[in-house]
């Protein structure tokens, strides 16, 4: 099933793609749809994917492709500014380990065709294996405001919102109570690729960008 028809299959090829302020797609991954529901978006996205990301190799910042390297789940909430990630690596065993979750502020996701689209918006929480936490890039988003890229307003919308995730991560609510860090993928997926017109699909943008960008940088 389409997007445009409503929800995506569990096992579905799809494009996540973080959408530039010019409203172009940016960085893109394939993954796996886990979960799709009107609460909750679960995609994976296997070590080894290939997916695109910004390469300045040749002085000059275009999109080139890229090997994933670590196993990623990532929990979407409609209408919400953030999504939480869980990542697993592997050990010398090859035993898949379960490495910690990761908030990261963004863009309420939209539907695409192909997938789903939204853009980072700078700010992070770290969150350990024992639910320990610490802030990621803090520094940064106070650097995009001083740069005249996020206004002030916004910038504290971002960190109350990173707070009230953090609020329910110290209550031990979902979905960190979930049992997500114990998910393990179907052994029937294979690596996804990204679909061939993950480009040239219109991206979707979001209605509130005007509002948070003061610079298309």
């Amino acid at each position: 099933m389409t997007a445009a028809e409503g929800h995506f299959q569990p096992g579905d090829v799809v494009a996540l793609r973080y959408v530039m302020r010019t409203g172009q797609p940016g960085m893109s991954w394939p993954a796996r749809v886990v979960l799709d529901t009107d609460e909750l978006v679960a995609i994976y996205i296997p070590r080894g994917s290939t997916y695109m990301r910004w390469d300045n190799a040749n002085g000059t910042r275009q999109l080139a492709p890229a090997n994933w390297r670590r196993d990623m789940l990532r929990l979407m909430y409609p209408g919400e500014g953030h999504s939480i990630w869980a990542f697993w690596e592997y050990n010398d065993a090859g035993e898949r380990v379960f490495g910690s979750y990761y908030v990261n502020m963004e863009e309420p996701f939209r539907r695409s065709p192909i997938g789903f689209d939204t853009n980072d918006h700078t700010l992070d929480v770290i969150v350990r294996p024992d639910l320990s936490w610490e802030w990621k890039d803090k520094d940064e988003l106070e650097e995009r405001v001083a740069g005249g890229i996020f206004p002030r307003e916004f910038a504290d919308q971002l960190l109350d919102g990173a707070s009230s995730v953090i609020a329910r991560l110290e209550a031990r609510q979902s979905p960190f109570c979930d049992g997500w860090d114990r998910w393990t993928p179907d052994p029937d997926w294979d690596i996804p690729s990204l679909p061939g017109n993950w480009r040239e699909e219109p991206a979707t943008l979001w209605p509130g960008r005007h509002a948070a960008y003061l610079s298309t940088r």
